[in-house]
């Protein structure tokens, strides 16, 4: 489906942001019914006077607007609340934000940009690879799309207590880790905290580009290091035209698995955007006992069983694994060790063709908070499930072979 945004549209409603950021009103739908009326009644002196130019008073620098009529009679005690400066709509305006920015990756229309390439040893073409075989976002491109986000990436050298984003920043570029300790820091109400880092692997800087906001948090380097750095508009052209098709792929699913149910559409949709496809053939292992965590899995098709071994079964069964579950589609598994920090309790092997949808341990802590207390409730019947068959919960508290 291609959706026409119609001419005027993004401009109205960048004037109207403009003013809600400026005056932060409480009530937004007055505020918003009060501006577009005004508004109106600014369109309708122009189309009903002589040639004069109009100007609307606003707290601090007036906007001229045109007009053919007389100088608007004086309102009153109708101004009193607000005083609003209507949007000029003039496609030539400058961007005061890459939040204002219009872009729908929806349209097929032929990409008609210059594409953005910056030229690379071998040397450095090996380690940009090496870099980005395991980012999420880069998955579900096709062999030349990848080829031309490689080639528009740029090689960035950071140095300790470096800020390479900062918080409420516009998003500039979303950044590849090839090496180097990162800290994630996050500052509300006048404090700033370390929410998380990120050590030599992994990615950031996304989010701003995907949803046109400002950055959520500052990334500061902690040692020295290199990154990977892609421009927005190449991020935007390619990335996000792919994740529109994704989400047209994926929503439906999505919307279906239970532990999500409890999210907005909107979180939902932002988990979307940063899952990946993975196929397993029948027997495979998916995650293994006593590994480090770094992924969430959601079954979409097949399905997958989970194995444990047991450090309270006897010696001679102590190589067996036990099977204790199974998930199928909609279910998750590999949560547990991202809620505990410990390593993998339990291995997982796919049972036939099995496909997940894949989510790294960065986006898992970003965007599933809100289900966070639906899976820490589910360690309770993990216990349960190891007691009734080992007689101990001890594998799920000290994990690991």
């Amino acid at each position: 489906m291609n959706i026409e945004i119609p001419p005027g549209l993004t401009e109205l409603l960048q004037g109207y942001t403009v003013e809600v950021l400026r005056h932060r009103p409480s009530d937004l739908l007055g505020f918003a019914a009060d501006y577009f009326a005004r508004l109106r009644d600014a369109r309708d002196q122009e189309e009903g006077g002589g040639g004069t130019r109009k100007v609307v008073s606003f707290d601090g620098e007036p906007m001229q607007t045109e007009s053919n009529g007389e100088e608007e009679p004086d309102r009153g005690d109708e101004d009193d609340d607000y005083d609003f400066e209507p949007a000029v709509i003039n496609r030539y305006n400058r961007r005061v934000s890459v939040c204002a920015e219009a872009f729908n990756p929806d349209e097929e229309e032929e990409d008609t940009e210059q594409k953005i390439v910056h030229p690379k040893t071998d040397e450095q073409r090996c380690r940009l690879q090496e870099a980005c075989k395991d980012i999420l976002l880069f998955k579900n491109l096709d062999q030349e799309q990848l080829s031309q986000v490689l080639d528009a990436m740029f090689e960035r050298k950071v140095t300790p207590q470096e800020h390479v984003i900062d918080q409420g920043d516009d998003g500039d570029n979303f950044y590849v880790i090839e090496r180097g300790t990162y800290d994630i820091v996050v500052a509300k109400d006048g404090q700033s905290r370390c929410v998380g880092c990120y050590d030599n692997h992994g990615s950031f800087g996304e989010l701003a580009l995907m949803y046109n906001t400002p950055r959520a948090a500052t990334i500061i380097a902690t040692t020295e290091g290199a990154l990977w750095g892609l421009d927005r508009v190449t991020f935007r052209r390619i990335i996000l035209k792919n994740n529109a098709k994704k989400r047209k792929t994926y929503e439906l699913f999505i919307e279906s698995v239970p532990l999500l149910k409890s999210l907005e559409a909107s979180e939902r949709m932002k988990i979307v955007d940063v899952i990946g496809e993975k196929v397993y053939q029948d027997g495979e292992r998916i995650i293994s006992q006593g590994d480090k965590a770094d992924c969430f899995y959601i079954v979409e098709t097949g399905e997958v069983k989970i194995l444990i071994k047991s450090k309270t079964v006897t010696s001679t069964e102590v190589n067996q694994e036990v099977e204790i579950a199974r998930c199928q589609r909609g279910q998750y598994f590999g949560e547990l060790a991202l809620v505990t920090n410990k390593p993998r309790a339990a291995s997982a092997y796919a049972v036939g063709e099995v496909k997940c949808l894949v989510m790294d341990v960065q986006a898992f802590e970003r965007l599933l908070g809100p289900c966070m207390d639906i899976m820490k409730r589910n360690i309770t019947h993990y216990e349960e499930q190891l007691v009734a068959m080992f007689g101990s919960s001890m594998d799920l508290r000290d994990p690991g072979i």
